[in-house]
């Protein structure tokens, strides 16, 4: 993206993966954030089925002007025995630099049917289903900025277990529930906020159905 360009990027509809018997889908992006850049990156949830196997990987190159925030929802897809953990694995990779200096590595992997513990146990996803993140990445990101989304998406969160940590530059959340409904109310409740506080823009509305 060039020099003081903004982009709110999604998706058409959630993204379904399916059974992936003899390897898997994958999906890469590379992306440049030139200075005073602005991008928003709001896709539908992923969702992945009995069987299959999803990687994805994002490589992001930002000016130390420019300005992230980018959002993931993953949900279990329907399974004929009613198992919520039928897929094979799901791998999220997320790098991010900015002025050529690696400052966010996040890596979520979930193997549901490998490991000594249950994905389903404790330190992992306990008893909760789907997992929703948000990243941020921008030079006004504080503690006391942190505070402020603290103190607006705790009562939202509801039945979620609602984590936050502030990053070098940026901050990260992260969301487990039992259903894609309240992931997706805290995590747009957080982007309406900052679209407020930096642009003076609306809460975001990506209703396409």
């Amino acid at each position: 993206m060039e020099t003081g360009a903004r982009l709110l990027l999604t998706t058409q509809s959630a993204t379904k993966v399916y059974r992936t018997p003899a390897t898997r889908a994958e999906q890469r992006t590379h992306i440049r954030l030139g200075p005073n850049a602005s991008l928003e990156s709001v896709p539908d949830p992923l969702i992945a089925y009995r069987g299959a196997t999803y990687r994805q990987a994002t490589v992001i190159e930002m000016d130390g002007s420019a300005s992230l925030v980018m959002a993931e929802i993953v949900t279990p897809g329907w399974s004929p025995d009613g198992a919520l953990f039928g897929y094979d694995e799901i791998r999220l990779r997320n790098e991010i630099s900015v002025d050529g200096r690696l400052v966010v590595l996040d890596n979520l992997l979930i193997r549901p049917q490998t490991g000594a513990a249950p994905i389903d146990g404790m330190a992992f996803l306990e008893d909760y289903t789907h997992v929703g993140s948000l990243l941020v990445m921008d030079a006004r990101v504080d503690a006391a900025l942190l505070n402020e989304l603290h103190d607006l998406l705790v009562p939202l969160a509801g039945g979620c277990n609602l984590g936050m940590s502030l990053l070098d530059g940026g901050l990260a959340i992260r969301v487990l529930s039992h259903a894609t409904e309240p992931l997706e109310a805290v995590i747009r409740a957080g982007i309406d906020f900052l679209r407020f506080r930096w642009h003076g823009q609306p809460r975001l509305d990506l209703r396409k159905y």
